[in-house]
């Protein structure tokens, strides 16, 4: 029997990583290719900010083909849904019948993602879905994921954890109330080693930029 042909909503990071880990092991879906949006303006991972060739290669190391959908900066949320409506008439003529989120507990992103999938035929798979991050965040780094923070909310968090690794010493340095996976916004992360990789991404840590709020750590592909 076939199995439903689907697409992972790549962001880079963790979260999707583990999300493509998960219905891998399942085997229920055949994964197609990555969805990733692009700022076309600055050639990097919306709100990441991972260069593209950091996504390409992971792309390549998870065998996975890239479904970019570019998107200018700054971007209205009219254009966002139009590109991104595009790309899910894209997916319907490729016989794409679901996609697949990292998402974690923010019910109000669950609900619109269902309501813009709605009637499309694409139906949401959240495999990770109201798991307790504290546990998730260990599980993660026990499978053998490596990933930095490239992305920090500096309401929330010093300056010092942007380009940290992902591992149990940072969970320890969280401050109280920051939810251990990110998943309110705290940090990003940049995935550079995981079980559905054929193989590590060698990157070194380069400037530490702030900008709109956040400071951006940026990841280079090693020589």
């Amino acid at each position: 029997m076939m199995r439903p042909r689907a697409l992972i909503s790549w962001s880079s990071g963790k979260d999707s990583a583990f999300a493509l880990h998960e219905v891998r092991r399942a085997g229920a879906f055949d994964v197609v290719g990555a969805l990733t949006t692009v700022n076309e303006t600055f050639g990097r991972v919306s709100i990441h900010g991972v260069r593209e060739e950091v996504l390409c290669a992971q792309l390549a190391a998870a065998g996975l083909p890239a479904w970019r959908v570019p998107i200018p900066y700054p971007c209205s949320n009219e254009v966002y849904e139009a590109r991104m409506g595009a790309a899910m008439a894209d997916a319907m003529r490729d016989n794409i019948t679901h996609i697949i989120f990292g998402d974690l507990f923010l019910t109000d992103v669950r609900a619109y993602r269902e309501q813009k999938l709605a009637g499309t035929g694409i139906a949401p798979v959240f495999p990770l879905w109201g798991r307790p991050t504290a546990a998730l965040a260990c599980e993660m780094i026990a499978s053998g994921l490596e990933t930095r923070l490239v992305s920090v909310d500096r309401a929330k968090l010093d300056l010092s954890f942007a380009g940290r690794s992902f591992d149990r010493t940072l969970l320890a340095d969280l401050p109280a109330g920051i939810d251990p996976c990110g998943e309110n916004g705290e940090f990003h992360t940049c995935v550079t080693a995981a079980p559905v990789f054929s193989q590590p991404i060698e990157v070194a840590s380069g400037e530490v930029v702030e900008r709109d709020g956040f400071a951006y750590c940026d990841l280079l592909l090693a020589e």
